[in-house]
């Protein structure tokens, strides 16, 4: 249930909540590559690497920037091989999202010219793009006025309004998405919606936020922050385990290429039965998380390995330019004594 409306209630005086919020992006907000362009492609890369990434990862390690370099624009990424796209995108994870860009890219250039839409519906129309994306492309390279709810939003809107429902169902969706359109700062949408993500990124952050240094406490309903926002009952691990060989023979490394699923395309170390391979010796284990599964990741030594089909001997060299989930390269550079020690 909501608090009774008091008197600095955002919802009563949503100018002075939009005013003090944009005065505190103004002199606050952080200088990110895409919020120096207005080039919506640009922008939409930005958005689809950070669904599943943090910040600091897509710009540390420089996803973002080499991405950029090397598809440029709708028509490069339109153009672009698998193995090129997913080399690009290594690292990143969840590979759908690169194809999902690419075909967005094709769209752009096949039904519009290469111009990207700046129209709403067609940004929304475009492969998968959802309603979050293409507001925020509309808003930060337009300055259109659409809302716009990500996670960061969602925690700032229900400790805002003291909203004590699950937000993940769809009844509580549509009511966040309808107090994002009612604070919409209709003359300044862009700087309006990237103050309110960088508001969830900063203060008002997971777990305990920091309510004393927040450029909207004053507007704010709820005395227990840290209780919000709620979620519903969390998707359950699984735990499974992997059996991969690590085969070498006059300086080539056996791999499979994955074909189908989310990975597809990519190389691995072959993987065999664990009751086929129980015996050998091992060489390394890791964990590693995938969606709902914790995966323990174990590399045999190589006892009489056998070839199948569609696995294949690669030099060092070619391994270095191959697509290989990150697990895999990791465990690869332990075994052959490029990174950490074997576990």
């Amino acid at each position: 249930m909501l608090k009774p409306r008091c008197e600095n209630d955002a919802l009563e005086d949503p100018d002075g909540f939009r005013r003090a919020l944009r005065a505190w992006f103004e002199s606050q907000g952080k200088d990110y590559p895409w919020r120096r362009t207005q080039d919506a492609y640009a922008i939409l890369v930005s958005e689809v690497m950070l669904q599943q990434t943090q910040i600091a990862t897509v710009l540390g390690r420089g996803f973002y920037a080499r991405f950029m370099e090397k598809f440029p624009d709708t028509r490069a990424l339109a153009a672009a091989e698998d193995d090129e796209l997913l080399k690009a995108w290594e690292g990143l994870g969840y590979y759908r999202r690169a194809r999902m860009l690419r075909e967005a890219a094709r769209v752009v250039e096949r039904d519009h010219a290469g111009a990207f839409p700046r129209d709403h519906a067609a940004v929304l129309g475009l492969p998968g793009v959802g309603r979050y994306t293409a507001g925020a492309v509309m808003s930060f390279a337009f300055d259109e006025a659409q809302p716009l709810v990500d996670g960061n939003v969602a925690r700032v809107l229900s400790r805002l309004m003291d909203f004590s429902g699950e937000i993940d169902g769809g009844k509580a969706q549509k009511q966040l998405w309808t107090w994002a359109e009612e604070l919409l700062d209709q003359a300044h949408p862009r700087a309006y919606n990237s103050a309110l993500m960088e508001l969830g990124q900063t203060h008002c952050r997971t777990g305990q936020p920091d309510c004393l240094e927040c450029p909207v406490s004053k507007f704010c309903r709820t005395r227990s922050p840290a209780e919000l926002p709620k979620k519903g009952r969390r998707v359950k691990v699984t735990a499974l385990d992997e059996h991969v060989v690590f085969a070498e023979r006059n300086g080539r490394v056996l791999l499979k290429k994955l074909e189908g699923g989310r990975r597809s395309g990519m190389w691995r170390l072959p993987e065999r039965p664990a009751d086929e391979i129980a015996c050998w010796a091992l060489l390394h284990q890791r964990k590693y998380g995938i969606t709902r599964y914790r995966v323990t990741l174990h590399v045999h030594g190589d006892e009489g390995l056998k070839e199948r089909a569609g696995e294949v001997w690669h030099s060092l060299d070619e391994v270095a330019e191959l697509v290989m989930p990150p697990a895999d390269r990791a465990a690869l550079a332990a075994v052959l004594g490029d990174g950490e020690e074997i576990a």
